[in-house]
């Protein structure tokens, strides 16, 4: 049996931390073959609080239980502590801001036992608060338009893909692939997952593997997301082109194709114009609808295709910032 070894990254996540421990304490994998190690980036709240706390209640519980400091507070060189410091046969990475199903370590630990190197699966988000706006929201981050086209959300066959959340690795894949890229912010993931496959290892997406990432609750925390997500895609693209799918880049695209063909309007050649946007208008509307045609109804689905405009802008805005942002 493998010894797995659960990670945790942290900063200020004292009102997702204590869930998401109790998710641990909840796993059906035997206990004597789990350790945990707990990384606080920090924090200014009780996060650091709350690791130690549960390690003293709960040191019995588990193999081990570690808590450490990740003076650098950047998520890339966090794991990179977690990397130097587990002892497990396997590294679990998960996300302080998600909640976990009791059988995620056991279902990953089977597929490791299988013979996969690397694994990860289904990850749609929820929201904490239930109220329509946050449900809205919450609708437009599950949406395939709202979104991306990743199968982390949706896909419910077993398949390889070139990335996963929340991941599960073999200890053999960081010794042949190394540590994270201190320098990249939110894409660290994909440049090592870029790297471990130039390695030759294959991600294997099993959709028996569930967790569940908490939404932004309110617009302005999105709107904050989506334009850090878009900045660190266009950087990164410099940095390793390979790492970026092109559906991470449609945003951008979009923003300089609005540009661009407002320009030419102004010079009396509107028809690309109106073909774009009649066309983001379709895909805004069905995806309004099919977002909602099991869903209870909701006020605010009529703003919604204005919702996936403001969200697409600031995503599309990011990325071109990260492209002219100087350095490699």
């Amino acid at each position: 049996m493998l010894r797995v070894s659960i990670c945790v990254v942290a900063y200020n996540e004292e009102k997702y931390l204590g869930g998401l421990l109790n998710d641990i304490l909840s796993q059906t994998y035997p206990h004597n073959m789990i350790e945990i190690v707990l990384i606080d980036s920090m924090s200014e709240d009780k996060t650091r609080q709350i690791m130690n706390e549960f390690k003293e209640n709960h040191r019995l519980d588990f193999l081990d239980i570690k808590v450490l400091d990740n003076p650098k507070r950047i998520q890339a060189a966090g794991w990179n502590v977690a990397i130097d410091s587990y002892t497990g046969d396997v590294l679990s990475r998960i996300d302080a801001h998600t909640h976990i199903m009791p059988d995620f370590v056991e279902k990953a630990a089977h597929d490791l036992e299988q013979g996969e190197m690397i694994v990860g699966g289904k990850r749609p988000c929820i929201i904490e608060e239930q109220t329509e706006w946050a449900d809205v929201l919450l609708r437009i981050e599950n949406s395939l338009f709202g979104s991306s086209i990743n199968p982390s959300k949706r896909e419910s066959r077993k398949q390889y893909v070139k990335t996963v959340f929340h991941a599960s690795y073999k200890r053999e894949v960081f010794e042949k692939a190394g540590h994270f890229n201190e320098s990249l912010l939110r894409t660290e993931d994909n440049e090592m997952h870029y790297r471990m496959r130039k390695e030759g290892f294959r991600i294997c997406y099993d959709p028996e593997i569930v967790s569940f990432q908490y939404a932004r609750s309110s617009l302005k925390k999105m709107i904050k997301q989506k334009y850090g997500n878009g900045y660190w895609i266009g950087f990164t693209l410099k940095v390793c082109p390979g790492c970026i799918s092109i559906y991470h880049l449609i945003p951008g695209a979009f923003v300089l194709s609005i540009v661009f063909t407002s320009l030419i309007a102004m010079f009396g050649i509107w028809q690309l114009a109106a073909l774009m946007w009649g066309a983001y208008a379709f895909f805004c509307f069905a995806s309004t609808v099919l977002s909602s045609r099991h869903a209870p109804f909701n006020r605010y689905l009529f703003i919604m295709p204005a919702l996936f405009l403001i969200l697409h802008l600031a995503y599309g805005t990011g990325t071109i910032a990260g492209l002219f942002k100087r350095g490699k």
